[in-house]
């Protein structure tokens, strides 16, 4: 029997990870609380963090083996009640790890109340050759509330040289109102595939990142101040206006390239659509 089929066999017979995390806020008078936390197997929010004041709840979800491998199953809910704001994000790099076959999953579900806002900007996303990953994502927002959400896509550990040759990615992202859809996007990214090459693709760029801001009709300012940021050699980036949905994206040779351009659209973003000064995350520095 050889090395591969060896860890195959080893693979299919590990229990795969299946983690839960449920995560509540309301609103307190001025402050934004944190007030249900509950979680199972290897998701955890250790406690809520008001770098900016009450009125804003940051949480760090952290998951402790570091990575996703096939067959690990992580679900996500996060719901804000009315007028409550949340800022979500992470410590490091999620990893999905190269698979022996079976799939790995992520589910995360936002439900945000009426005049609340939720944040979700997690750090890169680095999905190793071979990984066999899904990654599902739905927002329901109720009337006045506000998404604003990020997802930066690594393909292939690029610092070692690696590339996406092999395995597969599925992507799908869904913001609804009140069960009208704002937002349905649908993908399937494959190893080797002559997409990832195309100029109508991924134009040889390993990482991808989208920048969602959704539940508010989108302003000449908003769309002049983004685009007016500059922008890296080697980057490809564009932002969009739809009804109620901005979309900034960018093709990078590097995560930390889209990720910094992201940060900058984040910046202006933040005054001018949630009303509120933007104050990065100190994790983001560490």
């Amino acid at each position: 029997m050889s090395t591969a089929q060896q860890r195959a066999l080893e693979e299919a017979a590990r229990p795969g990870w299946q983690a839960r995390l449920t995560l509540g806020f309301e609103r307190r008078g001025e402050k934004s609380a944190l007030v249900r936390c509950e979680h199972y197997g290897p998701l955890r929010v250790q406690k809520a963090l008001y770098p900016e004041g009450p009125e804003v709840c940051h949480a760090i979800v952290l998951h402790p083996p570091g990575g996703i491998a096939g067959g690990d199953s992580l679900e996500i809910t996060v719901s804000a009640a009315p007028a409550a704001h949340a800022l979500l994000t992470t410590p490091g790099a999620g990893k999905w790890y190269r698979s022996g076959g079976r799939q790995a999953r992520q589910s995360l579900r936002l439900r945000v109340g009426e005049g609340g806002m939720v944040e979700y900007l997690p750090q890169e996303t680095i999905v190793f050759d071979g990984a066999e990953a899904q990654m599902q994502t739905q927002v329901e927002l109720a009337a006045g509330a506000v998404f604003c959400g990020w997802e930066i896509l690594c393909l292939g550990r690029t610092a070692a040289g690696e590339r996406f040759s092999r395995g597969q990615l599925e992507l799908a992202t869904r913001i609804e109102r009140d069960g009208r859809p704002l937002w349905l996007e649908r993908g399937r990214l494959r190893g080797g595939s002559s997409w990832l090459d195309a100029a109508a693709g991924l134009a040889g760029r390993p990482v991808s990142a989208t920048l969602l801001l959704a539940g508010r009709a989108v302003e000449r300012d908003w769309l002049d101040a983004c685009r007016a940021l500059p922008v890296a050699d080697g980057v490809l980036a564009g932002v969009t206006a739809l009804p109620e949905v901005l979309v900034a994206r960018c093709l990078a040779p590097g995560s930390e390239a889209a990720r910094a351009w992201l940060t900058e659209v984040w910046k202006q973003l933040r005054p001018l659509a949630l009303g509120r000064l933007a104050v990065p995350p100190r994790i983001w520095n560490t």
